[in-house]
């Protein structure tokens, strides 16, 4: 039996967020792509084998929400389950993700552990109900304390 490693695509503009969410997937055997920019966060969707895709909101250029519908519209990227890394709070906007058809949500400020906790619970969710296209939205707030936790596979 051969592993395939699980592979997350982050598309956001600010290196920082890309940088922290790479230094805690990588190091629980997520092999991490990024894309500070829409365009080639697209492109690099169709040409890479994606298990997931975190996704910026609020980008220049494309937002997130193009970028989002047209992964979508995509017949390449429909299927990877997309999660929306957000500073918005507001459940009209989660709501119109959710309708173009995000399967989860990251608010900002966040704690890294517990981020890596909801990605790999929520692709979890996508591989057992793929079928269904059933997904169960949390929310996540930043902990006040900092935290060393690692993700737990």
């Amino acid at each position: 039996m051969t592993y395939k490693q699980k592979t997350i695509l982050i598309i956001d503009d600010d290196k920082m967020i890309r940088e922290i969410l790479k230094h805690a997937l990588s190091r629980n055997g997520y092999c991490i792509l990024t894309a500070e920019e829409g365009t080639s966060g697209i492109e690099m969707a169709t040409e890479e084998n994606i298990t997931a895709i975190i996704l910026d909101w609020m980008m220049p250029g494309m937002d997130g929400m193009e970028v989002l519908k047209q992964l979508k519209d995509n017949k390449i990227t429909a299927n990877i389950p997309v999660i929306m890394l957000t500073s918005k709070d507001a459940s009209a906007e989660i709501g119109q993700a959710v309708s173009e058809g995000a399967v989860n949500y990251i608010v900002k400020p966040f704690n890294p552990a517990e981020a890596c906790q909801l990605i790999e619970t929520t692709l979890n969710e996508s591989q057992h109900t793929e079928k269904e296209a059933k997904f169960t939205l949390r929310r996540l707030f930043s902990s006040k304390t900092s935290s060393n936790r690692e993700c737990k596979h």
